[in-house]
């Protein structure tokens, strides 16, 4: 429950910051009633998102067995790269995000674009629901149905609450803060990830085991237990990890924490420079 809480209340203030960031310019403008088309793309990217999401869950739902196996190891995987992706775009790129929306916004407000604003709306909000319904999808493997829909709704009621606070009350909040704190743990939930997903497509066959319990601590800490099924759901516990499992979780950090120092030495890079 809390993977899909974290989740949805960090992709759900990502869209309520995007939405506000548009509404925001239409009201300097003072064209609040150009703000329909932007509604209109939000109400329609929010639906396109929950059919896309239960599309994912029927798919897996229609594979037994092995396929099964193969198909949460996959998605595991691949939510553990978005996942991994978007964290590191938000550093490079959200400091631009406010002023290319912006310039967007005044833009389809000068040439009176209805279709420019819903389009931005759409686009904005799509994105953010697809990666949503993705790594629901990888987090209702580890949780139950009803675990996963209590927590993402949850996630989605604060994250609604906060964009409000923000931008309609005129409350401040550190986003940045706010990131920064919700990217480390969505780090840590993507590495669990990579590690369930290895595991998966290790009973699928289609992976070596090499040594299939490096340990065994489960007579400590259960990973059946509440606390051991906690762990696993956000971090990706394993009582009795195999080697390879645990190989990718290390490399995974160490790839982390590179791509890090690099991307750090390149934006200091040019101020050296200067």
């Amino acid at each position: 429950m809390i993977a899909a809480l974290l989740i949805t209340l960090r992709e759900g203030l990502e869209s309520a910051l995007i939405v506000g960031i548009v509404l925001g310019v239409l009201r300097k403008l003072g064209r609040m009633d150009r703000s329909k088309p932007v509604w209109i793309g939000v109400a329609a990217a929010v639906v396109a998102s929950i059919v896309a999401g239960l599309a994912l869950n029927a798919l897996g739902v229609a594979f037994e067995g092995r396929g099964e196996e193969i198909f949460e190891g996959a998605a595991m995987l691949l939510a553990a790269g978005v996942l991994t992706w978007m964290i590191f775009w938000m550093q490079r790129q959200g400091r631009n995000v406010q002023a290319e929306l912006e310039s967007d916004v005044r833009q389809a407000v000068t040439v009176g674009s209805a279709w420019a604003l819903f389009s931005l709306a759409f686009v904005a909000v799509l994105r953010e629901g697809i990666e949503t319904a993705l790594f629901l999808t990888a987090a209702a493997f580890s949780a139950t149905p009803a675990e996963t829909l209590v927590g993402g709704t949850l996630g989605l009621t604060i994250a609604v609450i906060l964009g409000w606070l923000v931008f309609a009350a005129g409350k401040r909040l550190d986003v940045r803060a706010f990131f920064r704190v919700t990217s480390v743990l969505l780090i840590l939930f993507a590495a669990g990830l990579l590690a369930h997903g290895v595991h998966e497509l290790q009973e699928a066959a289609l992976l070596p085991t090499l040594v299939e319990h490096v340990w065994d601590v489960n007579f400590i800490l259960d990973e059946n237990s509440t606390i051991g099924a906690f762990l696993q759901a956000l971090f990706g516990y394993n009582g009795n990890p195999s080697l390879l499992e645990m190989i990718s979780y290390v490399a995974y950090f160490v790839i982390i924490y590179v791509a890090t120092r690099l991307s750090k030495s390149r934006q200091v890079a040019p101020v050296t420079s200067a």
